[in-house]
């Protein structure tokens, strides 16, 4: 199969600090994904200084009065920064990604030439963005939390329009709730998209815990996205609903048995069992000492361990032959033993 593209979200989990957002990719690194993504934006520009919190961001920061403006615009990294985080995972041998939330950080990504670029839930209604970022030539990961398909299809039809191509655009099943009930997953409306739009699909995940992704690569996806963090105590709105590194490492590790497990579908014995089936095969075996030109009956015989004589199938090519020789009771009966 499609070797599973793992991004680790490390968001805005960094806490506006270049130290942590380095200990993170430390973190990713180790844990053999493929990319580690961040979030770029400019608070002036992505939400209004009058909008609220969600309710699971006032939960997880443990601040009502807060407003959304003021808790992200402390998340924000610079050009320098993301500069610096690049050269970081350059060394650390991990690919650089970053959601872009407005029209200008879309251009200062595509400035510092990430390979791909990324649209979040929440801007799949966002025209503007949409076209912008068709037009970039690059691939695209859609994600689709709190949508419908006609909502999917339209996107999709404005990324055709624009210059994207189907070939290049991955859509993530998602929902947007940190983190989401297992009621709410509903990992079969992946397919349910595969199937509509003929595309490519992943899962991006806010559940906790491991197991969704790992069953949404069972079911197919090609492109897994995970949030992760240093330590879920940590003070953020999205640290609560992350893997710990521990955990990261295990669903990559738990992803990639996945797909070695999913096999090329042919059903045939595998290389390692087939030493196996003289073990666990049984053979017609004489079941009382028979004398020489006996005409065999089925009282005559029994099914037994080993597999290395004649199959019980082929029961009917030894029912009524004669025997060539004395059998002894316990014989495993061949072909040369009856005439």
């Amino acid at each position: 199969m499609k070797r599973t593209l793992i991004i680790a979200e490390a968001g805005v989990n960094h806490n506006g600090s270049l130290k942590l957002a380095k200990k993170l990719i430390d973190v990713a690194a180790d844990a053999g994904v493929d990319y580690v993504k961040f979030q770029t934006f400019k608070a002036e520009k992505l939400v209004s200084k009058a909008a609220k919190k969600a309710d699971y961001q006032i939960e997880n920061t443990g601040d009502e009065g807060e407003s959304q403006f003021e808790m992200i615009k402390k998340l924000e990294l610079d050009r320098g920064m993301h500069e610096t985080l690049i050269a970081y995972c350059n060394k650390k041998n991990i690919k650089f990604l970053s959601t872009a939330f407005d029209l200008d950080s879309v251009d200062m990504l595509d400035d510092l030439k990430i390979d791909l670029f990324k649209i979040p839930s929440g801007e799949i209604t966002n025209l503007p963005y949409i076209k912008k970022l068709a037009s970039k030539n690059k691939p695209i990961i859609l994600s689709t939390g709190m949508c419908n398909l006609g909502e999917i299809e339209d996107a999709l039809n404005v990324l055709y329009e624009n210059g994207a191509s189907r070939e290049e655009i991955t859509v993530l099943h998602c929902n947007t709730e940190y983190p989401t009930p297992m009621e709410d997953v509903n990992l079969n409306a992946m397919n349910t998209i595969a199937s509509a739009f003929k595309v490519d699909v992943g899962y991006s995940d806010h559940t906790l815990g491991i197991e969704i992704p790992i069953a949404a690569v069972a079911k197919g996806a090609v492109c897994i996205e995970k949030h992760f963090t240093l330590d879920r105590n940590m003070e953020g709105p999205d640290h609560r609903a992350s893997l710990e590194p521990d955990e990261l490492k295990q669903m990559v590790l738990s992803i990639r048995n996945i797909e070695k497990a999913l096999g090329n579908g042919v059903k045939i014995p595998s290389r390692s069992e087939q030493k196996n089936i003289v073990i666990a095969r049984k053979s017609i075996h004489i079941a009382r000492r028979l004398e020489k030109n006996h005409t065999i009956t089925m009282d005559d015989l029994q099914m037994k361990r080993p597999g290395s004589g004649i199959s019980p199938m082929d029961l009917e090519l030894v029912l009524g032959k004669k025997t060539s020789k004395r059998l002894e009771e316990d014989t495993l009966l061949t072909f040369k033993d009856f005439s």
